[in-house]
């Protein structure tokens, strides 16, 4: 067999695996992705909860500023210039955390590894619905280009899911990255009670934002499916002889 005839048969079996999981995995996804949203959206700020691993530092006074016995050991200092009226603050170098290491939210985190698979899952579907589309336009013609019309509004909108679908995984990422950040702010800074506040802030933030993707990935299945099924007609046969509006 020649590779084009290869590629044909590709093709062919392609156009048969994508509209069957258009016609039965998104209904499936649809259904798995309600039970998910419905689990995270029961989640109450308490169950967010975490503690940071970080212990408060001693009050000074309780610090013996004349202890030889750790010299090289560097203290917290407030240098304040009263000519130019402004002060430096110099937080504590952070070598070891006492306490061990400081975990991630284990609830979020939880969370985040069930919506990372559905996540690249509509990525993957979504390509697979704009190919599917893609090898189903006819070749250009004057006229009658109604059904490809349809066609193309959906590989539009196959597109622009799969695009959002890579935007949630970034916002994982970021979570990440940023709760780091804060972390290391408590680490340096321990004193203050607003970066641990903080932490708690966005862990609930996060949990906003899965809540938020995960009904969006819901509604893009449901949308895709719903779309597509009204129009499987003028989707696989685009130039046919009956006009059918699209809905």
């Amino acid at each position: 067999m020649s590779h084009s005839a290869k590629v044909n048969d590709f093709i062919e079996q392609f156009k048969k695996e994508s509209e069957q999981l258009v016609r039965e995995t998104f209904p499936q996804k649809v259904l798995e992705i309600d039970e998910l949203f419905k689990q995270v959206k029961a989640q109450s700020p308490r169950d967010l909860e975490q503690a940071v691993n970080i212990p408060y530092p001693e009050p000074l006074d309780a610090v013996d500023e004349n202890d030889s016995s750790e010299p090289n050991q560097k203290k917290r200092k407030m240098e304040v210039d009263t000519n130019n009226h402004s002060s430096t603050i110099t937080g504590t170098r952070v070598l070891v955390f006492p306490g061990g290491a400081v975990p991630y939210n284990k609830n979020v985190h939880s969370y985040c590894e069930k919506t990372k698979p559905l996540m690249r899952g509509l990525m993957e579907h979504a390509n697979m619905v704009r190919m599917w589309i893609n090898f189903l336009i006819p070749k250009i013609e004057d006229g009658n280009n109604f059904g490809v019309s349809i066609q193309e509004d959906v590989v539009a909108e196959a597109r622009q899911v799969e695009s959002e679908a890579s935007s949630y995984l970034d916002q994982v990422t970021r979570y990440y990255l940023q709760r780091a950040r804060i972390i290391s702010k408590i680490a340096k800074y321990p004193h203050i009670e607003d970066y641990r506040q903080s932490i708690k802030e966005f862990d609930e933030r996060q949990m906003l934002n899965l809540q938020n993707a995960i009904l969006e990935m819901r509604n893009h299945y449901a949308s895709l499916h719903d779309i597509i099924m009204k129009n499987i007609d003028k989707i696989k046969v685009p130039r046919s002889a009956n006009a059918h509006n699209m809905y």
